[in-house]
């Protein structure tokens, strides 16, 4: 689906004290494309329309209607009981896509008892997975980025761990660092990981912000890992089996790929990890069957896409109210009950999900 020109999602009002960057044009990732896309697909403005901020008045978002949105809502799976101590290991938790916005997150972890009021580490032995994308569209990407490394140093300490998994946006911000103007080959001709950046919500202010400790952190992350019988990883897409053909050689492939530094090869793997919607079809169960068989798992969690555009629906196209945010207070369990969507669409006024795994039902 693609929207009318100048035609955007209402803004996202952040409630962080940190002011936002200058509003960028054009589009974002997070699109309501079909699920079918090219071979070489490539972001672009046309297929990753933007939920910015700044825009005029007016603005609508065209050929999305909202009727019956809030039955296609499923109801909150709630979490099951913490499985029994096998290991001395805590409760295993679950974070979606952050983007930024650093006050939704600390709200988010200390609803679940994971951070105290100062922001400091206070669950103990409990286990916390970051799904990715933790910068762009939000005011305050670094601010989360620092939490995380802060959070992992005092988890550690505390015999339990927080840990992250590479994103899209986290490739995109390194590119963009790294190599800023140089021209690269797309699908679409040539392109650069800086355009992309900004086309994609990128912030003047965390680029500012951005030191070497912060890229070298991020050059590390994984690309996937398996917890609880849960394969964790940021994007719904099936491009991770052109990594490898296990959790270990997609992780060191993607990181051997970051350290060779050819930008080429760096921006196909920013391409292929933005791909989406690969289990929302009627062919969805095979693909995430696919990558359970490949990695292991019996279930898919993943982010990347926000719930609202898996079900096809976001909010009023010209309310800028309560009423127009989207109506997703948890999960959304989909393609045979095998994949879980944890990207609750913060950067729509949405809800940002620190989730406890198993779900229950």
């Amino acid at each position: 689906m693609e929207y009318a020109p100048g035609t955007v999602p209402a803004p996202r009002q952040p409630t962080s004290a940190v002011p936002p960057a200058r509003a960028t044009a054009g589009g974002a990732d997070h699109s309501g494309a079909p699920a079918h896309t090219d071979p070489e697909y490539t972001p672009t403005e046309r297929d990753l329309p933007v939920i910015a901020r700044g825009v005029g008045p007016g603005s609508t978002i065209a050929d999305l209607s909202t009727a019956g949105f809030a039955d296609a809502i499923e109801p909150v799976p709630a979490a099951a009981p913490a499985r029994a101590d096998q290991e001395g290991l805590g409760p295993l938790f679950v974070v979606g896509d952050v983007h930024g916005y650093l006050d939704e997150l600390r709200a988010a972890l200390a609803e679940q008892g994971l951070i105290d009021a100062e922001g400091n580490w206070s669950a103990g032995k409990a286990r916390l997975w970051f799904l990715g994308d933790f910068t762009d569209r939000g005011p305050d990407g670094i601010g989360v980025i620092d939490l995380v490394m802060q959070l992992s140093a005092q988890a550690a300490a505390a015999g339990g761990y927080c840990k992250a998994l590479m994103g899209n946006h986290e490739l995109l911000l390194i590119g963009a660092k790294r190599f800023g103007d140089t021209p690269v080959q797309s699908g679409a001709g040539t392109a650069s990981f800086q355009a992309a950046w900004l086309l994609n919500g990128g912030q003047r202010t965390d680029m500012e912000r951005l030191e070497d400790h912060h890229v070298q952190w991020m050059s590390r992350l994984d690309a996937m890992v398996e917890e609880d019988g849960h394969l964790l990883l940021h994007s719904d897409t099936t491009a991770y089996l052109e990594y490898g053909d296990s959790i270990e050689a997609v992780n060191d492939t993607v990181t051997e790929t970051l350290q060779r530094g050819d930008a080429d090869e760096c921006w196909d793997l920013f391409r292929k990890f933005t791909k989406r919607f690969a289990f929302r079809d009627e062919a969805g169960a095979m693909a995430v069957r696919e990558l359970l068989d490949t990695y292991g798992g019996e279930r898919l969690v993943h982010g990347h896409s926000p719930i609202p555009y898996l079900l096809g629906e976001v909010g009023a196209e010209d309310a800028d109210g309560e009423d127009s945010r989207p109506l997703v207070s948890g999960p959304h369990v989909y393609a045979d009950d095998l994949a879980i969507a944890m990207d609750g669409g913060v950067t729509m006024a949405g809800k940002l999900l620190v989730v406890q795994f198993p779900l229950r039902g």
